[in-house]
């Protein structure tokens, strides 16, 4: 959530990061301003009659113990609507400020300036690539058909479960699946970040304050009898265990990861892009989540994005870095970095990762602050990465390591498995 100080101080480039980001109702910034001034208005004359209300009381006191009793039934009368003017202020106060923070969190984050401007997928910038395209040949399987021919994945057991987007790993298909998880924490782990395990449900409150409500509630399953929500990603529950904290400067940078399952509800998702692995409304993910102080944040985006591009590197994937236009980033991010993995069989590349910075968005919703140098509180910067999701990782692993004995597991991940092939 955006910050009314920095709202009614800086229209003119609010309204420009709202425009390139294509947010349409730029009304709302003048309606956000007009509140506020509504609500300083009433506090201000909230405070001017509580003050003259204790003023009057101490007035009337004196006048009593002095047993001049006219005088003190006269101001007595005249200070008798101060208390009715107070409540008609507060009540005003309340819906003034409800009114006002309704509108303020359907604001998008601001675009850093660094974000190229553009209006989908196709305006992303390419920051570099990295690593060969094997050549596999005509012939080369996608891993649908890979996991089947191995029996690694049954997309039809899992349908019969639960619904399709809910495979079940089977073999060395589960191993493959723990192996990667086990690899992804203990990497975490040697790069300084602390193991946590959080709830996969959270409440309203924790959902609102990462950003997900009210802007992705139709993407999210909603477990309507209790009000929880399964999480679509560890960054949720990890963030918000500091969700009304004051922190110390010198606890910077806290550090996390975490293992979960991610439930997504991917409405309006059909086609052949979300064929097997593509896209799933159940998969498994670490989740990286630094919370630092706003002057370090920027190069902290770029150390998670190297971390995560060490990751890649050492499962010997080709793979690209993108920073995603204005019109294809995530409401609350200011800069975000995509990671993809390029798919033999399907000639496409496939997100594996997104790395963002969040600058203030979700901390003055969690109220994360901590005192700075002059003892002035002060918000801290929140920022994550996936580090990584599963899915489109084992996709391009299968993939891209078909050989005619089989499918060749990476020497890095060898001793997390315990098998050099797939066969």
């Amino acid at each position: 959530m955006l910050q009314i100080s920095y709202i009614r101080e800086n229209k003119d480039k609010v309204i420009a990061g709202l425009q390139k980001k294509h947010f349409k109702e730029l009304n709302l910034v003048d309606e956000i301003i007009a509140l506020d001034e509504s609500r300083r208005s009433l506090q201000s004359n909230s405070e001017s009659i509580a003050a003259e209300a204790n003023s009057s009381a101490k007035q009337i006191g004196d006048l009593m113990r002095q047993g001049k009793k006219e005088e003190a039934e006269a101001i007595k009368a005249k200070t008798s609507g101060f208390k009715a003017q107070l409540k008609e202020f507060g009540d005003e106060l309340v819906r003034v400020e409800q009114d006002l923070h309704d509108k303020l969190v359907q604001l998008p984050n601001l675009p850093h300036e660094s974000v190229p401007t553009g209006v989908s997928a196709d305006d992303n910038e390419v920051v570099l690539e990295h690593g060969d395209i094997p050549n596999l040949g005509e012939h080369a399987l996608p891993h649908w058909e890979l996991a089947a021919k191995y029996k690694l994945i049954d997309f039809e057991l899992g349908t019969k479960i639960a619904g399709a987007g809910f495979p079940v790993y089977t073999g060395k298909g589960a191993r493959l699946q723990r192996g990667l998880i086990n690899f992804f924490l203990d990497e975490a782990i040697k790069a300084g970040y602390e193991e946590v395990q959080v709830p996969h449900a959270v409440n309203e409150a924790s959902a609102y304050a990462t950003g997900q409500l009210p802007d992705k509630e139709g993407q999210m399953y909603h477990v309507t009898n209790d009000d929880m929500y399964l999480i679509p990603t560890a960054e949720v529950p990890v963030t918000n265990l500091y969700r009304d904290e004051i922190v110390k400067e010198e606890q910077f940078p806290i550090k996390h990861c975490a293992y979960t399952p991610c439930f997504r509800r991917e409405a309006g998702s059909y086609g052949a892009h979300v064929r097997g692995l593509n896209r799933l409304h159940q998969f498994d993910k670490v989740e990286t989540v630094q919370i630092v102080h706003p002057d370090k944040s920027y190069d902290t985006l770029e150390e998670m994005s190297t971390y995560v591009q060490s990751l890649l590197q050492k499962l010997e994937l080709p793979y690209r870095v993108l920073r995603l236009c204005s019109g294809d980033m995530s409401f609350g991010s200011a800069l975000t970095y995509d990671m993809e993995t390029y798919s033999t069989a399907q000639e496409r590349w496939l997100e594996v990762s997104s790395v963002s910075n969040f600058e203030t968005f979700q901390s003055n919703r969690l109220k994360v602050r901590f005192r700075n140098e002059d003892g002035k509180m002060t918000l801290a910067h929140t920022l994550n990465g996936s580090a990584l999701a599963l899915p489109r990782i084992v996709a391009t692993l299968l993939e891209n390591n078909q050989t005619e004995k089989g499918i060749r597991i990476p020497a890095v991940l060898v001793p997390y498995v315990g098998f050099e092939y797939i066969d």
